[in-house]
């Protein structure tokens, strides 16, 4: 896999924009190379659609003369504060950058930057498996340089930064972040030394924004296995800064010899059930946040143990705060996931008894179209050491799912409104907005829910007249 010759690195490179990078830089007297992690992928044989490359010298008109060569279809972005520039071509993005060197004020993530060689280019990359640069000068085209031995750290699937590992993380603790998320991206182990250094400057985090934090956060949700890079945020100290309520899980408390589960690790547990089905990035973290609210509602009752009741509602009210504060949208994904969350007990209680045809009906009506991954959450949830136990609720659960889709054929209850409307019944009746309206309108929900009348608007008229008449309304 990592056993690249320098013609094998041409052939990898094969594609024509390289070509016409190579034919630039050598016309501009430049020298150039694809840096970072376009060439790390390379080695991992892992897709990648980010093109980075560095030139010494500027970046800026080595991007123009590109796009002039290119011609019709080439697209030219220019950033002068930040001495960089994009060339998009047809499906691929390219973004030059002049090599640089940098320094750090403490207060600060925001570095003073300088002209610098490739030598200085690669010491400010922030781990050794992304300061890889293979030179695209003709001359060299496809010679590695690999200054800090990121091509073994990859061998040893190993996160190692380049320099010091406490002036890295000190003077952009965003990486700090990047460490974990691309340890649990590539199911890599974060170097001894790094992993200290992460440990003694996890305080470094509160300079970053919210929104940067939640960006690599959410990369790391959606890791092949993200407990790994949610163990070793617990471990560094970076999770209780940037995310409490999930540390507040922690921990087993006994009383009279009985003890509850740890319900940090049973989350962790549940989000990498869910991570092995569905890369949908909300229901991952609907897994995440579905038992948030247990620290809250914990209760010592005698005669039963450890209870945590009503602890998806609480969660389910938890989350705008927390969606709020982590800068994560507030709009439909909020809602979903609150959805989820404040359901994820009742397929669970229905399983445990009998299941009743009212019963699914009124989850499928709560459910609505988000009823399949509200099933894939509670599925995944079922972490029993118990295998009798854990058998019998994943028995139940196909039962559910086969009444589930049996009373959708039937009686269309997904999304379903009551057939009859509130203003049709103000309008029949000679009444205004009143308790007596919305009451008659719950009635015929019910009805339908329970399996009393079918989903149909006849029915439905004839139960409101008998139940008008029992409330004393006629119509006029």
């Amino acid at each position: 896999m990592l056993e690249l010759s320098q013609e094998a690195l041409k052939d990898k490179l094969s594609d024509n924009i390289f070509h016409q990078i190579s034919a630039t830089a050598d016309k501009l007297g430049l020298e150039c190379y694809v840096v970072g992690g376009y060439v790390r992928d390379l080695f991992l044989q892992r897709p990648s659609k980010d093109i980075d490359v560095v030139v010494v010298g500027s970046g800026i008109q080595m991007a123009e003369a590109l796009a002039r060569r290119l011609g019709k279809g080439a697209h030219l972005s220019v950033f002068k504060n930040f001495g960089t520039a994009q060339v998009k071509y047809h499906h691929t993005e390219v973004e030059f950058v002049g090599a640089r060197r940098e320094s750090y004020q403490r207060n600060s993530r925001k570095p003073i930057v300088e002209d610098g060689t490739l030598e200085d280019d690669q010491n400010r990359r922030d781990f050794t498996i992304n300061a890889l640069a293979v030179c695209l000068n003709a001359h060299r085209f496809g010679e590695l340089v690999d200054p800090f031995g990121g091509l073994d750290d990859m061998r040893d699937k190993t996160i190692r930064t380049p320099l010091d590992p406490d002036i890295t993380f000190s003077d952009d603790p965003l990486r700090m972040m990047r460490c974990i998320r691309f340890a649990s991206q590539l199911k890599f182990y974060i170097d001894d030394e790094t992993f200290e250094s992460l440990c003694r400057n996890h305080q470094r985090i509160e300079i970053i924004s919210k929104e940067r934090i939640a960006d690599e956060l959410n990369k790391i949700i959606l890791s092949p296995v993200p407990s790994r890079g949610f163990i070793d945020l617990d471990r560094s100290g970076l999770l209780s800064i940037i995310f409490p309520e999930l540390v507040a899980l922690q921990g087993v408390e006994t009383r009279n010899g009985k003890a509850h589960k740890d319900n940090f690790y049973h989350t962790l547990e549940v989000l990498d059930n869910v991570a092995r089905q569905t890369d949908n990035l909300w229901l991952r973290w609907a897994a995440l946040l579905h038992d948030i609210g247990k620290p809250r509602s914990k209760r010592w009752e005698p005669r039963i143990g450890w209870t945590f009741h009503n602890h998806n509602y609480l969660g389910e009210k938890m989350i705008p705060a927390i969606f709020r504060n982590m800068k994560l949208p507030m709009n439909e994904k909020m809602k979903y996931v609150q959805k989820l969350v404040g359901l994820h007990m009742r397929p669970i209680v229905i399983a445990d008894e009998e299941v009743t045809d009212s019963a699914v009906r009124r989850l499928l009506f709560e459910a609505g179209d988000d009823i399949d991954d509200l099933m894939l959450l509670c599925e995944a949830d079922i972490t029993s050491k118990n295998n009798e136990r854990k058998q019998r609720f994943l028995d139940n659960f196909k039962l559910v799912r086969v009444k589930l889709v049996d009373l959708e054929e039937r009686d269309r209850i997904r999304n379903f409104q009551p057939p009859i409307s509130g203003e049709e019944i103000m309008q029949l009746f000679g009444l205004p907005p009143c308790r007596e309206v919305g009451s008659l309108k719950m009635s015929i929900k019910d009805a339908i829910l329970d399996g009393v009348i079918p989903n149909d608007y006849d029915a439905a008229y004839q139960y409101m007249l008998k139940k008008a008449t029992q409330m004393g309304l006629k119509p006029l």
